[in-house]
């Protein structure tokens, strides 16, 4: 699979400013909501290190999208330790996301340029993050912080780019809120990806639902 460089990775995530970030340990039922979020218009994917078979799971969808959604930059989340992001690296993935600021994660995506983006919860931890090459930043759990936390960061660190995860939703007043306050995306998982829609199988929901988020995210941004 092509692997993207960090400079295409952080692009992407401003032009759309939306991450979709799901699991499952079925292989089919992955390829399916990705490829729904594709058909969206959804260019960035991160699949979500939560269980025993993930590795496998990532491995099959690497294969998919080749095929597939040949344009889909696919990361791997909720890494927490640099042997597991080194063993995603190699499978495919082009970015890795840390619910915790880990600097053997960063040593290795650094090593091999490799974008990454760790949750931080303090202005030191997000300085330390960008100390150590991050372009991103993630915050988690961002209902706990609100939109008020990044501009707060904004004031004395207009450079700093954040990307709220965790409490942000499908609706234009919430996605205003972060985006107003400075966010440069939004991570979203089961706000977006319906649990309802999975059941059913109602995979067009997902593409309905994602065509809808970047329209309204694309619309607060051109103001």
């Amino acid at each position: 699979m092509k692997k993207y460089t960090r400079l295409e990775v952080f692009k992407t995530m401003g032009d759309t400013g939306f991450v979709p970030l799901f699991y499952n340990s079925d292989p089919k039922m992955v390829q399916q909501v990705v490829k729904a979020c594709y058909n969206g218009g959804a260019r960035l994917f991160e699949f979500t290190h939560r269980g025993e078979n993930a590795e496998k799971v990532f491995s099959e969808l690497v294969d998919f999208c080749n095929k597939e959604c040949p344009d889909m930059i696919l990361g791997v989340g909720s890494v927490t330790d640099a042997a597991t992001a080194s063993n995603f690296i190699n499978m495919g993935a082009s970015f890795v996301v840390t619910p915790a600021l880990r600097e053997d994660i960063a040593i290795v995506c650094n090593r091999k340029k490799i974008f990454w983006s760790p949750g931080c919860g303090t202005l030191t931890e997000i300085t330390r993050a960008e100390e150590l090459g991050c372009e991103v930043v993630k915050l988690f759990p961002a209902e706990v912080y609100g939109p008020q936390f990044i501009k707060a960061v904004k004031g004395p660190q207009p450079w700093t780019n954040i990307m709220p995860t965790g409490g942000v939703d499908t609706t234009r007043e919430n996605l205003t809120a972060w985006f107003e306050a400075g966010a440069t995306c939004v991570g979203m998982g089961s706000k977006l990806i319906d649990k309802q829609a999975l059941v059913q199988g109602n995979f067009d929901l997902i593409t309905q639902k994602v065509k809808d988020v970047i329209k309204v995210i694309q619309e607060i941004k051109s103001v």
